[in-house]
């Protein structure tokens, strides 16, 4: 049933998705561990759909004021079935700083021949709608694969120049949308035809899943990205879906929380010396920072952060702190000594201290 009234984004966040108010339902959805449904219905089978993993992309859908969400096992899942269905010699304008896995898939594809790949800076406006221009091959329109911000340089793209250029030249547009989350961008309204999350973080926001999630609009698209859920075997799990759910419901208080506090940490770290560069969009829970040191002692540096997890990944209640190069397989783009810091809902003086102490202890 649709609103009475419009309702605010954070009180979407709470509501959609749970079952029908009748007596004695339960108020939250339920876990349905259950792999194959009794005949006859529109289940039948769960890597086609279940009741958890329905609740989940009924709320996403929501968030994203999108018409469908698919969730898949994983983020890369996820990424993988948006690249499967890049026509065979397609043409696909990606950012040159994105997450790893996505990059190195692309990447990957394009060293096979089945793709033809562009990857430009996304915070160059020009360079974007002039590479969409020329990305043309026989297979037709480009793909546009953005990420805003990119991790872990935290470039913005100027999405709705850009978005409404694709869209002018008939080309499908992707946006990863995991540091924004829908509290903070919801790229669907600005004209994207897809947008990408990895559940895995900040939706879900307690680092215990792991889990994918592509929105869209088009009901073609949108059967299409569940044809390759099925095919590619990524169905996602029921107890996952449940607590990513769970962590829906509290999306809105906590990236205002963390947001707060990485606004704040930003402010009282244009004061340290040994810091080069401090990355921040202004808004957000993901800042990156450059020291003025070697790898090893900065890795030195975060093991020995007593609040702040040395651990990779972001988004949930517990600030986490890595170097991003440490990673074999990360871009060189990326600078040697550049730490991605994942602001979380701890006290904001307890976070400073502990982090001005491993900054200033060498």
């Amino acid at each position: 049933m649709a609103p009475s009234t419009p309702r605010a984004w954070s009180t979407h966040a709470v509501g959609a998705g749970r079952p029908p108010r009748v007596p004695d339902s339960p108020l939250n959805a339920p876990i349905v561990p259950a792999s194959s449904f009794y005949a006859g219905g529109a289940l039948e089978y769960a890597r086609e759909a279940a009741p958890t993993s329905e609740a989940l992309e009924t709320a996403l859908a929501v968030l994203e004021t999108g018409h469908h969400a698919v969730v898949y096992a994983s983020g890369m899942a996820a990424a993988n079935a948006l690249m499967d269905l890049v026509p065979p010699g397609g043409a696909v304008v990606a950012s040159s700083a994105t997450y790893t896995g996505v990059r190195v898939r692309l990447e990957e594809l394009h060293a096979r021949g089945t793709i033809e790949l562009t990857q430009v800076g996304i915070e160059d406006t020009d360079a974007v709608l002039a590479a969409l221009n020329a990305a043309r091959t026989s297979a037709g329109p480009p793909t546009l694969w953005l990420e805003s911000p990119t991790n872990p340089l935290l470039e913005v793209a100027e999405l709705p120049v850009i978005l409404e250029h694709a869209r002018s030249l008939g080309v499908r547009s992707i946006v990863d949308n995991t540091f924004a989350t829908p509290a903070r961008q919801r790229p669907l309204e600005l004209g994207a035809d897809a947008v990408l999350h990895s559940v895995t973080k900040a939706i879900s926001g307690h680092s215990d899943l792991l889990l994918g999630a592509v929105i869209v609009k088009d009901d073609s698209l949108g059967e299409a990205l569940r044809t390759r859920r099925v095919l590619l075997g990524a169905a996602p799990s029921a107890f996952d879906c449940f607590l990513a759910l769970r962590g829906v419901r509290t999306l809105a208080i906590r990236m205002d929380r963390a947001e707060e506090s990485a606004q704040e940490l930003v402010r009282r770290l244009k004061g340290v010396s040994g810091i080069s560069r401090i990355r921040y969009p202004g808004w957000g829970s993901i800042i990156a920072i450059e020291i003025d040191a070697s790898p090893d002692v900065i890795d030195a540096m975060c093991a020995r952060a007593e609040i702040w997890t040395y651990a990779t990944s972001l988004g949930g209640v517990e600030s986490l702190i890595e170097r991003r190069r440490r990673w074999p397989l990360e871009s060189t783009a990326v600078p040697e000594n550049l730490v991605r810091l994942s602001v979380g809902i701890e006290d904001v003086d307890d976070l400073w201290t502990d982090l001005s102490t491993i900054l200033t202890t060498r």
